[in-house]
Order: structure tokens, then C-alpha cells, then sequence
């Protein structure tokens, strides 16, 4: 059974004539005699009872058209929105860890193409998501890090997820923290300074394994730490008690506002490294869009590379 076939059978239950079907259709009559037997035939029914004025539909033919009319109808909606001319919209999206730079990318980028034409995403979100999203095709590209500590667990979930690692930039740990805090003067901040005021970090989900947190060193032992799900959340909680994280300290003030600052961070642990590798994922062997280009290079624009 074919759309075609469908077409014609739907055309001469409207007309109640093989003639004037076949001139609609713009085909030879004994064409689309044809092709109603044929379907007759592989449906095992008859669908029209043929006489002296016109074709009839029998009980089966009925029914069978309720169902044809449906199918054909879906094909229709189909063409409408995807077909020349159509409302389909091309679709792209991305999905993140939380830094503020990569939302700063994602508004240039937008700007640069005629938004009606699309449909943009961006999902701040976990780090599993982020994988998870990339691996579906629900994003495009994602956004995370690597470092000594996360590296070999992350590359084998990349591995198995079919995505790719592409290195974007290298960053030493800051302290991230409101100017008004104690420490916001200090040239640099070990963690002995850090004691006495709550570590912030972005939650990752129940039974989240520690190298799929965001914030570098996430095993270390801190006195006090609060989670939180958003970046307008974090930075209410750096004001309101003081909290702290330790990131890569790319920040955009255009989007986080002018009262926020990181501070270099003194890892006194040798043993640790405190180093940020940021990158981007996609699927493996997929070339970028037209937008996720121009996202790659608002990225990298921003970051000046």
C-alpha cells in the first residue's frame, strides 16, 4: 500500500467517479483501475462497488476509508510543516554546565541568526544531563570540564555514551565569592581561610558519583557545605552567608551582575591538582551545525582564543 494508492482512493470516494477521478488525478483511467485492484487485492476486500452511475463504497470500502482518511491526513500534516514552505523550524540546543560564559555564547549567537526561523535551547543543568543530552541529539554540543581527578572516569562515560571531548581552555582554581565577604581582598585563598564559611556547590543528584561534580576539588573535607540547583540560587547564598565555590574564574559580569569576584585559589596540597580543563562534547563523527559553529565561536571569542 502506497500514499499514491491512498491518494486515488480517497480522490474517488469524494468524486463517486472513476472518470472524474481520473482527471483530477491527472492519470489514465485505466491506471488508477489498476491501482485500486492492486490495493483491492493486497487488502484482500473490495473498496468500491463499480456500476452504471458511478462506484459506490461497500462496508469494507467504508471502513477502510476512516482509516485511510487518518493515515492520508498525517502524511498532509507531515508536508505542511516539513515540506517547502512549511512551519518547521530547525532546532538547536545546548546543554551545560553552570557558567555564565557559556549562557554569555549562547544570547551572541542567538542574536546572530533570524530567531522565528528557529528553535533555541539552552539547559544549564547536571552533569549527567549534560552528557545524556549530547548522546540523545537533544543538544548539540555540551559543556563541562576535566581534570586529573575526573578524567579517566568521564572519558570512559564519554566513550560509552559515543561523544567526543574538544578542549576549549586550561584554568587554575578560583575562589568565587561576593565583594562584600571577608575574604574579597585577599591576593590569593587557601582552604584554612575557607573554614569558617560554607562551600557551595551545585547538586548533582542522589547516589551522583564525585567525578561528575562541577566544582574542582569536590572531595576534599569541608566543614560546611550547602547545595544548591541554579546559578541565581548560588549567588544569593555567596551574599546571604557568605558561601564560597571554587571554579574556573571565567565569569561574566554582563550576566552575574558587577558584585561577584574570584580570587586566585592557593592549593597547599601538592598532591592536588586544582587545574580546570573546559571543553565542549558532541556525538562522534557528527559535523556542527551552521549554529553550533557560530556557538563554538562566540565561545571562544569570549574567551579570546
Amino acid at each position: 500500500m502506497t500514499l499514491i494508492q491512498l491518494h486515488y482512493i480517497l480522490t474517488i470516494a469524494e468524486t463517486r467517479s472513476l472518470n472524474k477521478a481520473a482527471e483530477l488525478l491527472y492519470v489514465s483511467q485505466p491506471s488508477l483501475t489498476s491501482a485500486v485492484k492492486e490495493l483491492e487485492k493486497e487488502l484482500g476486500i473490495t473498496i468500491f462497488n463499480r456500476g452504471g452511475r458511478g462506484v459506490t463504497l461497500t462496508n469494507d470500502g467504508a471502513e477502510f476509508l476512516l482509516h485511510a482518511k487518518e493515515l492520508y491526513g498525517q502524511y498532509e500534516s507531515i508536508l505542511q510543516k516539513y515540506g517547502t514552505g512549511g512551519s518547521y523550524k530547525k532546532k538547536f540546543g545546548v546543554s551545560t554546565q553552570h557558567y555564565s560564559f557559556a549562557v554569555k555564547a549562547f544570547v551572541d549567537m542567538a542574536k546572530f541568526f533570524d530567531m522565528s526561523q528557529y528553535e533555541f535551547a539552552i539547559r544549564e543543568t547536571r552533569t549527567s544531563e549534560v552528557i545524556s543530552d549530547v548522546s540523545s541529539m537533544k543538544s548539540e554540543i555540551g559543556v563541562l570540564y576535566l581534570s586529573d581527578f575526573n578524567r579517566k572516569s568521564m572519558t570512559k562515560l564519554l566513550h560509552s555514551a559515543s561523544l567526543e571531548f574538544h578542549h576549549l581552555i586550561d584554568c587554575s582554581a578560583y575562589v568565587y565569592l561576593w565583594k562584600g565577604h571577608p575574604l574579597a581582598k585577599e591576593p590569593e585563598i587557601c582552604f584554612e581561610q575557607l573554614q569558617s564559611y560554607p562551600c557551595l556547590s551545585f547538586e548533582q543528584g542522589d547516589n551522583s558519583a564525585f567525578y561528575l561534580a562541577e566544582e574542582i576539588l569536590s572531595t576534599s573535607d569541608y566543614r560546611q557545605t550547602i547545595k544548591a540547583n541554579d546559578r541565581a540560587t548560588m549567588l544569593n547564598l555567596m551574599i546571604g552567608l557568605n558561601g564560597y565555590t571554587l571554579c574556573s574564574g571565567i565569569i561574566c559580569e554582563e550576566l552575574n551582575g558587577s558584585d561577584y569576584i574570584a580570587v586566585p585559589f592557593h592549593d597547599s596540597n601538592p598532591e592536588e591538582d586544582s587545574a580546570m580543563e573546559i571543553g565542549y562534547i558532541t556525538r562522534k563523527n557528527v559535523l556542527l551545525s551552521q549554529m553550533g559553529e557560530r556557538y563554538i565561536e562566540e565561545i571562544r571569542k569570549y574567551l579570546k582564543l
